[in-house]
């Protein structure tokens, strides 16, 4: 199985808030996870991909960089996006494919827009993805805390599928990249 980790928008100004936008919900824990998942994959010869939201701090400057608390591995590859979804208008599928990639582990920033358009995007696209279930935040919403957000998502998300292809959620101290799909086939 090939597989690849691919960390959506964990960008300096999303994670730490500005003055319209609070921090998202367990920073420190998100990040702590981020770190360790990223050293599982850089033990087992995973490659890393982060994907940067172009609107975050208009693009440039720290704010738009990935969180510099966060161990970016020298070998990663960086895409940009101007949508909520990681796939739509990037090369990111692409570049999957290219890598022969059948499996992603997914973690991030904002659960109920980026990760979940991302987690139902590569299983429609023919990859099975692995959900880190403490390795995805947000932020609250004027009906739900960040942390109903992320509860939901875990449920709702845990068994998605179109058939062929799924989403489980595991939490970060588990072997993310020993998947266990096949076992639910």
């Amino acid at each position: 199985m090939n597989q690849t980790l691919l960390i959506i928008d964990a960008q300096q100004e999303l994670m730490d808030g500005n003055q319209e936008e609070s921090a998202v919900f367990h920073k420190e824990q998100l990040i702590r996870n981020i770190n360790l998942v990223i050293e599982k994959a850089r033990k087992s010869n995973v490659p890393v991909v982060f994907v940067r939201d172009l609107e975050v701090a208009e693009g440039n400057g720290a704010g738009f960089q990935v969180h510099d608390e966060i161990n970016v591995p020298m070998d990663a590859t960086f895409i940009d996006k101007i949508a909520t979804n990681s796939f739509h208008g990037t090369g990111l599928l692409n570049h999957l494919k290219s890598q022969a990639i059948d499996h992603v582990v997914i973690m991030g920033c904002a659960t109920q827009h980026c990760i979940d358009s991302a987690v139902r995007t590569a299983t429609m696209s023919g990859l099975d993805v692995t959900l880190v279930g403490d390795g995805h935040s947000t932020t609250d919403s004027d009906i739900l805390s960040a942390e109903q957000i992320i509860r939901h998502h875990n449920e709702t998300l845990h068994g998605h599928y179109n058939v062929e292809h799924f989403s489980i959620v595991r939490n970060a101290e588990e072997d993310l990249f020993h998947s266990t799909h096949d076992s639910y086939r």
